[in-house]
This record gives structure tokens, sequence and C-alpha cells, in this order.
């Protein structure tokens, strides 16, 4: 399904935003908004993977999966947040993001936080419009 009428915000009087994301996005038409929870590394059998990198794919697995069961891609999402629960992931996460949107640059933030079950290292929530 096409993707809603995204248009992105970077105004010149704002700090430019680093690569990879919107400092505002604007849907001036849409038919429908999916509110997509905390997508968490797990795979569908329970297991979590080893390692970060690993883990970040998982999460951005199920977030792809849950815009399909919705009949919408990533092309659709127009806010994301990542809570990480170390600093040191964020060039990981931002490369692995990047590879999982390609151009397109919705609202991002990324928090880094304690976690509810501490063999998660990260968790995507994020919010998709038609």
């Amino acid at each position: 399904m096409p993707a809603a009428h995204i248009v992105s915000h970077n105004p010149a009087t704002v700090h430019p935003p680093a690569a990879g994301y919107s400092m505002g996005v604007e849907l001036t038409q849409h038919r429908r908004l999916l509110f997509i929870s905390g997508q968490v590394p797990e795979r569908v059998d329970g297991t979590v993977p080893e390692g970060f990198e690993a883990q970040c794919e998982q999460a951005w697995r199920n977030v792809r999966e849950v815009l399909a069961a919705a009949g919408l891609g990533v092309e659709n999402l127009v806010k994301v947040t990542t809570f990480l629960t170390d600093r040191s992931q964020l060039v990981p996460n931002r490369t692995i993001r990047t590879t999982v949107l390609g151009d397109h640059r919705p609202a991002l933030t990324v928090v880094v936080v304690d976690t509810v079950d501490s063999k998660w290292l990260l968790e995507i929530e994020a919010i998709a419009a038609e």
C-alpha cells in the first residue's frame, strides 16, 4: 500500500538533524494510523539472539512483521522511538536502522534506559500511517 502523504520539516533555524531522520514529519493526508507497541528482540519461539546487532535486527524484524500484518511497510513509518540499554549501542543502532529504512526518514528518538528484562538490549516502538 502507498505511504501516507508525508512531508519532512527540517527548518534552517534549527540545528540540522544527523543523517537518517527528520526534525518533524507532517501527515498531509492519511486513512489510518498504526501504533506499534515496543518490539523486543525475541524470536517467535521466545528465544533472544546473542549480541546487540543480532538483537537490533530481530527487533526491526518484529516491527516489520507488525507492519506487514497491517498491510504496511517501513515507508509508512512516521515516528520511531528506540530504547537502548547502553550508549555504546548508538552507532550500531544507527547503522542497522539506516539499512532497514533505506532513504525513508521518519521522526526519530533514541533514549538510553534500564530494561524490563536484562536479556533485552533494546526495544523499538513506532507509529505508521497510510
